[in-house]
């Protein structure tokens, strides 16, 4: 696998951290994830990982976690500005220990400015980024998209392609460096085309009146008849056409150029007359870039994505997407890998660093780390 042999250590959060190391993971790092002992279990990327429970507040703790460090070759933590370096686990002091250690900082507003230490969420760092002000029906107020932009493509994705990026720089120079994974620098990077493509025909409007927002008939979803829906983008004039014939409308009646409420209102109401498997089946074999929406069951059963595997199925028989891209010699996993339950490994982890089983057993004992299976042989 493309990343075999590399060793992660993440510090547990929530969304954009867990999602970088699972991106890690499945391409074959080893990661091990610092869970707060009896903390509520809220990691869902955490599969092929890790975990060992530490108790930050003990000094035995933060010596178990720079132990861990000392030997790793990424770190990734997710809190605000200033917390790792108050409990002494800083760059300055790790990079000091182990050179070679990639430290991915990955926060909502970054490491410095005024912000930098204030709460946020995904919908506040797109707020602050100016990606939020794009987003949103035409005379109603912005929409976020889910917690997708800032968490997922402009954090954690991001932050682990400045991993990778410092990775293969370390092959040249031998050192490590400090990644400042901002989420609200990283969704706006996510969106730079829609500040570099203004002067383009396809915006000028307000918000929601544009070709790609949602003001346009041909780029839009519609309702069928058994309240499905499809999706529509046939921008390019050749698929307008298709389109509209699929419709079985005209193009002299209805061109392109028609861009108002009346041409949506009437494709709304072809689209309502027929279900979304006959609609599926009219398009099929068109190119009118018109394709059913599918909920996420459906979207692991269809055939092109059943015949790309593009979904792993777990043991329970749940579906979830497997990695991507896909890598000609050393793919990602194709199996969906167990996520760790908090503090699972943690006697396994401390044997690895150096730990004999009595020592492990003090450590469980003075509750500085916890083992969450019992029957593990100390």
């Amino acid at each position: 696998m493309a990343l075999h042999g590399v060793k992660v250590i993440e510090f547990a959060g929530l969304a954009p951290a867990p999602f970088c190391g699972m991106i890690l993971s499945d391409f074959g790092a080893k990661v091990i994830r610092i869970d707060k002992p009896n903390s509520l279990e809220m990691d869902r990327q955490g599969r092929g990982k890790r975990s060992i429970a530490i108790d930050l507040k003990k000094k035995e703790g933060l010596s178990i976690v720079r132990q861990l460090c000392s030997t790793a070759d990424v770190l990734i933590e997710p809190f605000r500005a200033g917390v790792m370096e108050k409990l002494g686990l800083g760059p300055k002091f790790l990079l000091n220990e182990n050179p070679k250690l990639i430290y991915a900082r990955l926060t909502g507003y970054g490491q410095n400015g005024p912000m930098s230490s204030r709460a946020g969420h995904d919908i506040n760092y797109i707020a602050t980024s100016g990606v939020l002000s794009y987003i949103g029906r035409s005379r109603e107020r912005p929409h976020a998209p889910l917690n997708l932009l800032a968490d997922f493509a402009g954090g954690g994705m991001t932050c682990a392609l400045g991993i990778i990026m410092a990775l293969y720089e370390r092959t040249q120079s031998g050192q490590g460096q400090v990644i400042d994974a901002s989420m609200v620098e990283g969704s706006a990077y996510v969106a730079n085309w829609l500040w570099k493509s203004s002067d383009l025909p396809i915006w000028g409007k307000p918000r929601g009146e544009n070709s790609l927002d949602g003001g346009a008939p041909f780029y839009d979803t519609y309702e069928t008849a058994d309240k499905k829906y499809m999706a529509v983008g046939a921008l390019e004039p050749q698929f307008y056409v298709k389109l509209l014939q699929g419709l079985g409308l005209s193009v002299e009646e209805y061109p392109q150029t028609m861009i108002n409420d009346k041409m949506k209102q009437k494709i709304a109401q072809v689209f309502a007359t027929k279900t979304r498997a006959e609609w599926t089946e009219i398009f099929k074999d068109m190119d009118a870039c018109c394709t059913p929406i599918l909920d996420p069951q459906e979207a692991a059963l269809h055939p092109h994505n059943a015949i790309n595997k593009s979904f792993l199925r777990s043991a329970d028989g749940k579906f979830e997407p497997g990695p991507a891209p896909k890598l000609s010699r050393t793919p990602g996993v194709d199996r969906v890998l167990t996520a760790p339950r908090q503090g699972q490994h943690t006697v396994e982890i401390l044997k690895e660093i150096g730990y004999s089983g009595e020592a492990a057993q003090k450590l469980i004992d003075s509750e500085v780390v916890l083992q969450r299976q019992k029957s593990s042989k100390l």
